[in-house]
């Protein structure tokens, strides 16, 4: 049994492909042409932002939606919203099959956009390939990114995005350059700063109280002399 979970109320009607769309073919783009993905390896067990982009549309016409199949291998997937296009999950069971990107204005050819799809990688998938297949729908056509070359065979003209799988580090994070580390990464510059700073200004305050003590004793001193000098003269007359 199919459910679908639509996260905004807008018409999906270019994204409704069914299963039989992944398998038809288009004419060959060129190689710079593909859907991609980022990062292209990460580590089984961990969590990972894969950032797919496209930068063109189906020979000359706007891109309309973007349909993903889940590989097995994935545990967990999480679309990431985006102003630009809206997403619907797929789920066969308690699994999500699918995750369909639907363009709120059908992006131009020759106009990029990217969107990004948080999984994570099951413990078992280490040394394997994953394959997420991609059927791009236009205005006119469509295009399925879905071929995968065998072993030392050339890329095919339409070649399904694919991320290798290493070894867990048993840390539960990406390891791959994707924008999650990244992010990890500012996040811990950040951290840095904020304790630096910090330090700083903990040291320019008691600096700053030193130098207050210091001046009331010199104002104590100072009230004394002259109640002595006060004293002595009152005491002359």
């Amino acid at each position: 049994m199919t459910i679908r979970t639509t996260l905004r109320t807008t018409s999906l009607a270019a994204a409704a492909l069914g299963g039989g769309a992944l398998l038809a073919l288009a004419a060959p783009l060129a190689a710079n042409a593909h859907v991609t993905v980022t990062p292209s390896g990460t580590a089984a067990g961990s969590y990972a932002v894969m950032t797919f982009s496209v930068g063109h549309g189906c020979e000359g016409s706007p891109t309309t939606s973007l349909t993903f199949d889940i590989p097995e291998g994935v545990e967990s997937v999480t679309p990431t919203i985006s102003s630009t296009w809206d997403v619907e999950t797929v789920t066969e069971g308690d699994a999500v099959s699918q995750v369909v990107y639907t363009a709120v204005e059908p992006l131009p050819d020759g106009f990029r956009d990217t969107v990004s799809i948080q999984v994570r990688i099951a413990e078992d998938a280490a040394g394997t390939d994953l394959v997420f297949p991609v059927v791009q729908a236009c205005e006119e056509g469509e295009t399925a990114w879905v071929d995968v070359a065998a072993e030392g065979e050339e890329e095919p003209a339409t070649p399904a995005p694919f991320i290798t799988v290493t070894e867990s580090t048993g840390d539960g994070h990406s390891h791959g350059t994707d924008e999650a580390a990244d992010e990890e990464h500012s996040d811990e510059e950040h951290a840095e700063s904020t304790e630096a700073s910090e330090a700083s200004d903990a040291s320019e305050t008691d600096v700053l109280a030193r130098v207050l003590g210091i001046g009331g004793l010199v104002v104590g001193a100072v009230g004394i002399v002259l109640a002595v000098t006060a004293r002595r003269g009152a005491a002359k007359q």
